[in-house]
């Protein structure tokens, strides 16, 4: 079976650059494809990776490559490393893309692999977007990568951890590569402008300070970054002598709008949640308005942010600030009348009030001590006398009996249990001396002592068993 003219792309183990033939660039691929390193050491960034006697560059050097996942945000050189691979590998190197295949495609690339692999080649698999496949399209490596039909380098921008199966992802080593930082973007700039593959015979100069912003512009990212560049350098005029300038307000108008690295469905959807929570737990408005500010930027659904507000409200702050949630509502209200972008700056009010607000947990940890007893102990029923009684069958039976209606009692309390009795004596709610909740520790504390102080009443006052049998547990019997 040939691979030509398929969907997937094999790459020679060698190519004429390899042997220092001199090819010409396709000026209609974008920059980052035309100066894509073609050695480890041509690679910006990921030092803690292919840096000096690092993990991946001995394996690499030394053709011992095992399946293996990349993940990090794009453009920190996912595909640029699976590459250099291809070059420096004695295996056959196909580049499949998650995008186009499927279980189809997939079954076909791995039988071409068995059957290299009994002639003793090995098939290095770089499959880029790995996420994007199914469980069953997952599937379909696996006996493949288990009998070494094929070396799977997998991409992905998403956690592994939840977008690739666990059987799979047992069987390959994970490698975090990160956003690059700004001297890292600087030093790919000032080599793209030297490398011949990027602007052939163009000369370019750079006006002080451009290639900073666009390194920050960026934003970690080398593909964005080449890519503005090339823009520039495209819109700058040439003088009379040849040499193209690029100034400080083309580069403005090309770096006008960051996109931000944001997808509302994958990993850092959550990561940017769980920040913007832990700020405002953590008493730190200005960090929760500015993961607020990344969320909005990033296109993310205010009413979905106005949600999570009105949960940390009731979560985090509780009764130490009882208006907190009436806010947190009023906010998603909003949202949900305005929208984006006059919604923002309601969303910044309850933010900054709830990051100052008194915390407490005690509501979240008293559901989760009762959510767990529900779960876990005998599932009693009612206690008699708290049960309703609306027919007369149900009265007979006891529901009702021995209700204590506490606005008749001078106290507005009564000793009547409430909880079945094996939970009689079960705590759930203790609250801390934080803001307000002090008044309520103050109240439940009273209350507990006056049922302490008539603990007996109510045995001594509720219907006897040979009566009507009007207990917490036995019903009335009928006559």
């Amino acid at each position: 079976m040939s691979l030509q003219g398929s969907l997937f792309e094999e790459v020679p183990p060698s190519s004429p650059l390899d042997d220092g033939e001199k090819v010409e660039p396709d000026m209609s691929q974008p920059l980052a494809a035309r100066i894509r390193p073609r050695t480890l050491d041509e690679v910006v960034g990921q030092a803690h990776l292919i840096g000096p006697d690092k993990l991946l560059r001995r394996m690499i050097e030394g053709d011992r490559i095992a399946s293996m996942i990349f993940w990090g945000p794009p453009g920190v050189g996912k595909t640029t490393l699976a590459r250099v691979i291809a070059r420096q590998t004695a295996s056959r190197f196909i580049n499949f893309s998650a995008v186009t295949s499927g279980i189809k495609e997939i079954r076909a690339v791995m039988e071409e692999a068995e059957s290299y692999r009994r002639r003793g080649t090995r098939t290095i698999l770089f499959v880029d977007e790995i996420h994007r496949f199914n469980r069953a399209q997952q599937d379909a490596f696996l006996p493949y990568v288990e009998r070494g039909s094929i070396t799977l380098i997998g991409a992905t921008t998403e956690n592994p951890s939840f977008e690739v199966n666990g059987a799979l992802l047992s069987r390959c080593r994970v490698f975090v590569l990160h956003a690059l930082e700004v001297d890292d973007l600087r030093r790919l700039l000032e080599r793209a402008l030297a490398d011949e593959r990027a602007f052939p015979d163009m000369r370019i100069e750079m006006a002080p300070g451009t290639l900073d912003t666009i390194a920050a512009f960026a934003n970690g990212d080398a593909r964005a970054a080449l890519s503005t560049l090339e823009m520039a350098v495209v819109d700058s005029p040439q003088d009379e002598g040849g040499v193209v300038h690029v100034d400080a307000d083309t580069v403005a108008q090309c770096t006008s709008k960051k996109s931000l690295l944001y997808d509302k469905s994958g990993d850092e959807h959550y990561n940017l949640i769980s920040a913007l929570h832990k700020s405002m737990r953590n008493s730190d408005p200005d960090a929760a308005v500015y993961w607020l500010a990344r969320m909005l930027e990033g296109g993310e659904d205010p009413l979905y942010i106005a949600r999570r507000v009105t949960r940390f409200a009731a979560e985090d702050v509780g009764l130490a600030d009882p208006h907190a949630l009436d806010l947190a509502v009023a906010a998603f209200q909003a949202c949900h009348f305005i929208g984006m972008p006059e919604c923002s700056v309601h969303l910044t009010e309850a933010v900054v009030y709830l990051s100052l607000a008194p915390k407490s947990n005690a509501l979240y940890r008293a559901y989760e001590k009762a959510k767990r007893d529900a779960q876990t102990s005998v599932a009693e029923p009612v206690p008699l006398q708290i049960r309703n009684a609306p027919t007369a069958l149900m009265d007979n039976l006891g529901y009702g009996r021995d209700y204590r209606y506490a606005h008749d009692a001078a106290e507005k309390i009564t000793a009547m249990p409430c909880l079945p009795d094996s939970l009689r004596d079960r705590t759930y709610y203790e609250p801390t001396d934080a803001g307000a909740e002090t008044r309520f520790a103050a109240k439940l504390g009273q209350i507990k002592e006056w049922r302490a102080a008539h603990a007996g009443e109510w045995e001594s006052t509720v219907g006897s068993d040979a009566d009507v049998g009007a207990s917490s547990v036995k019903p009335k019997r009928s006559t």
